[in-house]
């Protein structure tokens, strides 16, 4: 099965650790991720000013490359590029007139009326694979306590959730078929500070450092998480939070992908574990889930 990829600008410098793992583990389940051909940043963000069309223009026109490679659905790892590329997709489908202005703005590209469904990878597991193949693709059950982290753009807005927005099941799901043992906390969805790292990283660690305690009082050994801006406010900048609250001790951070692979049994150095935070390598050694 092939599936078009979007993967967006951050997986191919500080968060291959996520893509290189999602690519071999979906191989492993018989799934071949096409790059797009072409791809451009997506934008990241989406824009909450409804006449800004300007910041439309990125996305829908990776959403015409997917189109035009001759894919029907586009598949992305990182939760934001999702939700951004979600979004782009529900305006060229259901707002004629923004449609039409966007269309008639990018003269060099074929027109777009929305052809091509946008999936996280999370709900395609899920909806095109199914937990059971997942289970079977097991050979190193994950063995340890696993905080599923959402954060905002995965159930947000409802238009495009890959999940009910209440007590959402597909990360605990894959979690469970990986062999692992969900912990659930009040605080899966709470946003972890996004940017605000950069323009005040002292209340950004304030924030993640709520979310590191809900999850570490459930006996949560590690969190999973999808964001590359998720996994560095919560993993990287830790040392924010445990400032802000030093009782907090240190909770290792992994992109779903990279559990995936870990408990495929694939080669360790896939995970480039090098990017995560310190301790993450130690807890799957302690685990006895790495071969060296």
């Amino acid at each position: 099965m092939q599936i078009g990829y979007y993967p967006g600008c951050t997986l191919k410098s500080k968060a291959k650790n996520l893509e290189i793992a999602a690519i071999k583990a979906m191989e492993t389940l018989g799934v071949e991720l096409v790059e797009l051909d072409r791809w451009n940043c997506c934008g990241a963000v989406y824009s909450l000013a409804d006449d800004d069309l300007v910041h439309l223009l990125a996305p829908v026109r990776d959403l015409i490359r997917a189109r035009d490679q001759g894919h029907t659905k586009v598949l992305a790892l990182c939760s934001m590029c999702y939700n951004t590329l979600a979004r782009a997709n529900q305006v060229m489908r259901d707002d004629e007139e923004k449609r039409d202005a966007l269309n008639r703005f990018m003269e060099e590209e074929s027109d777009y009326a929305g052809e091509v469904e946008v999936v996280h990878m999370l709900n395609f597991l899920r909806d095109e694979i199914g937990w059971d193949k997942v289970k079977e693709a097991v050979k190193k059950p994950l063995n340890m306590k696993v905080a599923p982290y959402y954060g905002c753009t995965l159930t947000r807005p409802k238009s495009v959730s890959i999940d009910p927005a209440i007590d959402p099941p597909v990360f605990k799901d894959l979690i469970t078929a990986l062999g692992g043992e969900v912990v659930e906390y009040g605080d899966s969805e709470v946003c972890c500070g996004s940017y605000q790292i950069i323009a005040d990283a002292q209340s950004a660690g304030k924030t993640t450092a709520v979310i590191l305690n809900s999850a570490e009082k459930k006996g949560a050994e590690a969190l999973a998480l999808s964001c590359p801006l998720c996994e560095y406010n919560l993993g990287r900048k830790q040392n924010l939070a445990i400032e802000a609250n030093p009782a907090l001790k240190p909770l290792p951070t992994y992109y779903f992908t990279q559990l995936m692979a870990v408990a495929f049994g694939l080669p360790d150095d896939i995970n480039h574990f090098e990017l995560n935070m310190p301790g993450t390598v130690e807890l799957l050694k302690e685990k006895g889930l790495l071969a060296s």
